[in-house]
């Protein structure tokens, strides 16, 4: 079934590139590719409907945003996409619109990352207070109240 997916995936996306490692296919795509492509995941003949995981790694020089897909009707059918976002000023279109599960993981991923989601419906911090400054799961941040250097 991977083989396929990624036939797939190549036909729609020839600018995708796989990665080969781990138990799931791991996809790398572009950020101003990312939102018509997880439109046609969703709706293809694999139905990936269902985002499960939304996170973000810092890798000090670039930010990535990682998403984890399955299909409910095939069962044991997940793949992980990965966008890679400018670190200075990272946005990605919001795919809430796609997966309703999204909207809640993309407003953490903006709280703790300061990953902007464009066009998400409700963007605004849920853990932090008022007035927080920082993100605290960058690799930069520093908190001298708790004594916190990543």
């Amino acid at each position: 079934m991977t083989e396929d997916i990624k036939q797939y995936i190549s036909e729609i996306q020839p600018n995708a590139t796989f990665e080969e490692t781990g138990e799931w296919l791991n996809v790398n795509i572009a950020a101003n590719e990312f939102h018509p492509f997880a439109s046609m995941l969703r709706n293809s003949r694999f139905q990936f409907d269902y985002l499960f995981c939304l996170t973000c790694v810092d890798w000090k020089t670039h930010l990535t945003t990682v998403y984890h897909l399955s299909s409910s009707q095939n069962r044991g059918l997940n793949i992980v996409i990965k966008v890679k976002l400018d670190r200075n000023d990272p946005e990605v279109e919001t795919v809430s619109d796609i997966w309703r599960t999204a909207e809640f993981h993309e407003r953490e991923v903006y709280e703790m990352f300061g990953v902007t989601f464009l066009n998400h419906p409700d963007l605004r911090t849920l853990i932090l207070e008022d007035g927080f400054q920082g993100y605290p799961l960058r690799k930069d941040f520093e908190d001298p109240i708790n004594m916190i250097k990543l």
